[in-house]
């Protein structure tokens, strides 16, 4: 399929995308680093964290047929909630 609308989220201190981090690779989501491309069962994530401006910008390039970009980027927009909670 197609790629989905980039999500932009501002006030990530350092800690709190280790821990984002932390979390995705708990899932079995390999996010190493502030910028990389992670695989999982056919979706297809790409990030780019900033630490001096804290703003971290994550795409899903890649989805399956049978996954709609908006339950994709639901999940990713509600893992990074409860990291900042």
């Amino acid at each position: 399929m197609g790629q989905c609308p980039s999500q932009i989220f501002n006030n990530i201190t350092s800690e709190q995308f280790a821990t984002l981090c932390e979390k995705a690779q708990a899932t079995g989501i390999p996010l190493n680093g502030n910028n990389g491309t992670a695989e999982k069962m056919g979706i297809e994530v790409t990030w780019s964290y900033s630490p001096d401006s804290q703003q971290l910008d994550i795409q899903c390039t890649h989805v399956p047929f049978f996954v709609s970009c908006n339950d994709v980027n639901t999940r990713i927009s509600n893992l990074i909630r409860q990291t900042l909670d």
